[in-house]
């Protein structure tokens, strides 16, 4: 397993610990439909790319005619 997806699946299980925590604490309702959603989707689809090695956005944007520059930790 390279370093960026290990990135990958800390950010995603953070973002995804994050709102459990928020929600199970009281301070945010998961119950209704809000622009929370969507960060639960970032972090699922961030945790789920650093498992398969398959991210959506990034197949879009070279699509689009973007390059890849290679791992955003290396030096």
């Amino acid at each position: 397993m390279t370093i960026e997806r290990i990135i990958r699946i800390m950010a995603g299980v953070m973002i995804l610990l994050s709102l459990t925590l928020a929600h199970f604490m009281g301070q945010i309702d998961m119950s209704s439909l809000s622009w929370l959603w969507l960060t639960a989707f970032i972090g699922l689809n961030l945790l789920q790319s650093g498992f398969t090695g398959i991210c959506p956005p990034e197949s879009l944007l070279k699509k689009m005619g973007f390059q890849s520059g290679g791992s955003a930790c290396s030096k």
